[in-house]
């Protein structure tokens, strides 16, 4: 039975691989665009969420997570392993596309351009909330690609980083999701959001890849938000986590 299951999920590894490979002019641009955000405990979030996400995922995921610039990442590489989803490490020049989902390295910047090609910054661009890769130019380009096919997710981390871009999403009439006070390592990046008012949706960790699909499922969004921002106390800033 365990050997089918993994026969199975490498069959849509390959059905993925194949579709990430399509040429950029045969490349549907009506598809959402999640642009997640995290720092501190962000591996274990991402692979929760990611590991709820089914292969034919009809979304493209761009993450920004801080990370360590002085040890190689393997990010990319282990979330690939928890997820039925495609994951890659980003590089310029790389095409958006449903059930993929693309990481920005360490040192740089992440950003989408028209025809969802994704640009790398050099490791030389200022830093943002003191952190480089930051959320908030993912969260810009995102917003002004995809539009009301955009959603935002700010996840467990530090710095108060994407609060900018959550504001910008919800200008373009996109969504955004925050995790929720409980389920956060460090719920300063989350909270900081929330504190914009520009806020839908309030979810423990575990909830948030069902909300992801229900937001993106038939190409349809929520209109009526399910939580209220609600005022909280800040709490201290930690260190940037080291993935290596």
């Amino acid at each position: 039975m365990k050997s089918k299951s993994k026969t199975k999920r490498g069959q849509n590894k390959r059905a993925n691989s194949a579709r990430e490979a399509t040429p950029a002019s045969s490349v549907k641009l009506s598809f959402p665009v999640i642009a997640m955000a995290t720092s501190v405990g962000g591996l274990k979030a991402l692979s929760v969420i990611l590991a709820g996400l089914p292969a034919d995922f009809p979304a493209a995921i761009a993450i920004v997570m801080h990370l360590s610039p002085d040890h190689k990442s393997i990010l990319a590489e282990l979330l690939n392993s928890r997820t039925q989803l495609v994951v890659k490490q980003a590089h310029s020049g790389d095409i958006l596309c449903p059930s993929s989902v693309f990481v920005a390295p360490p040192n740089h910047h992440l950003s989408v351009a028209k025809g969802g090609r994704l640009k790398l910054s050099s490791s030389g661009a200022e830093k943002v909330h003191f952190a480089r890769p930051s959320a908030e130019p993912l969260f810009a380009s995102v917003a002004a690609v995809y539009k009301r096919d955009a959603i935002a997710v700010v996840l467990t981390g530090g710095d108060g980083d994407g609060s900018f871009g959550v504001q910008i999403i919800k200008d373009k009439g996109g969504k955004v999701i925050a995790q929720d006070r409980p389920t956060s390592e460090n719920f300063s990046m989350p909270e900081t959001s929330i504190q914009t008012g520009d806020v839908d949706f309030i979810l423990p960790l575990d909830k948030i890849a069902s909300k992801l699909k229900e937001l993106v499922g038939d190409g349809k969004r929520q209109e009526d938000s399910q939580a209220s921002p609600e005022t909280l106390s800040l709490r201290p800033v930690y260190p940037e986590p080291k993935v290596s």
